[in-house]
């Protein structure tokens, strides 16, 4: 056990280090073809809006395996699972419908083949997009230039359709272990200049869970099944951050405190 805890410390320690040594280089030359940039601040507050009404909305979750939650959370919820309750339970938009087409392997080339069942027949209000992961893999041949523009090509559908995109990194993960994504920090920050340079709103994972791996690594251990995936420890703070992000963490609720998931 306790070389396990020193390799997952030093996987983890290296992964830091690379983010802090400069390796986050992908440029950015602007958005291709045509779409008006949005407002950040203008959709934070369409969704105060959206919550404010009595109107029922439907909110979708598009991503790959982290998203989708399975296997790894061992039967906890997975974070949008954590949504769910949130807004139908605790903010009473029990009419609301969260609905979850995450799959797991999923790369953004995916979601937008498939982008008429996934997203666009749910007729949504906000879309949560998380993709990036597999995107990286060295196998898979996807290069940042090509990542950032079919990001950008679904921000821009989802928004043509009236809805709200929200970009989101997904969590860090264990270097030493993911063998064929030396290179995923360049797709963070492909995340994050896409959401810049389209003006969405921004949920970012990443920064969060690096800032945690930083104060407490062994802390940040425990979020994790995996080299890649969250568990029920690591969907409760993604579902935090979140929280955090559109403005409706509320400490004292269920969702908002911490919680301590013996079977993990």
């Amino acid at each position: 056990m306790q070389d396990r805890r020193q390799f997952l410390s030093a996987s983890l320690t290296r992964s830091l280090l690379l983010m802090g040594g400069g390796w986050l280089t992908a440029s950015f030359d602007g958005p291709t073809g045509t779409g008006t940039p949005g407002d950040p601040a203008a959709d934070l507050a369409r969704i105060r809006d959206i919550l404010a009404a009595k109107t029922p909305v439907k909110w979708v979750f598009v991503g790959d395996s982290i998203t989708h939650g399975a296997k790894h959370t061992f039967g906890a919820r997975s974070y949008p699972e954590i949504f769910g309750e949130r807004i139908r339970w605790e903010l009473r938009r029990v009419r609301d419908v969260i609905i979850n087409t995450a799959i797991s392997g999923n790369t953004a080339g995916d979601i937008l083949g498939d982008y008429e069942w996934r997203v666009r027949q749910f007729a949504p209000a906000v879309v949560f997009i998380m993709v990036g992961t597999n995107d990286a893999g060295e196998k898979r041949g996807i290069s940042v230039d090509k990542y950032k523009s079919q990001l950008i090509e679904l921000v821009r559908r989802i928004r043509s359709e009236g809805a709200v995109p929200v970009l989101q990194t997904p969590n860090t993960v264990l270097l030493e272990k993911a063998t064929g994504r030396e290179r995923i920090g360049e797709y963070i920050e492909a995340i994050r200049l896409v959401a810049a340079a389209e003006g969405t709103i921004l949920v970012d994972h990443w920064q969060q869970w690096t800032a945690q791996g930083e104060k407490n690594i062994l802390e940040l251990h425990k979020w994790l099944n995996d080299e890649l995936h969250p568990n029920g420890r690591g969907h409760d703070q993604m579902a935090k951050t979140l929280f955090r992000a559109l403005n409706i963490l509320d400490p004292s609720a269920f969702t908002g405190k911490d919680h301590e998931l013996d079977h993990m």
